[in-house]
């Protein structure tokens, strides 16, 4: 187990703490940041096959 001196000590882990907190943080952004695209792509898909469902239904068929 670890322990640490100081709450410095604990934020410089041992010397890799910008690569430990950098990689926490990126992790971080892009879970907060997927939902979100996924949400906006899910409106984009939808209101598209709309308009390919209302195209296909005006054009006559053979």
């Amino acid at each position: 187990m670890i322990y640490w001196n100081s709450f410095s000590d604990f934020i410089a882990m041992g010397g890799y703490g910008l690569y430990v907190w950098g990689s926490f943080g990126v992790t971080a952004a892009i879970m907060a940041i997927e939902p979100i695209l996924v949400a906006r792509n899910q409106k984009t898909t939808i209101a598209r096959l709309k308009r390919q469902l209302r195209a296909e239904s005006r054009t006559p068929t053979e």
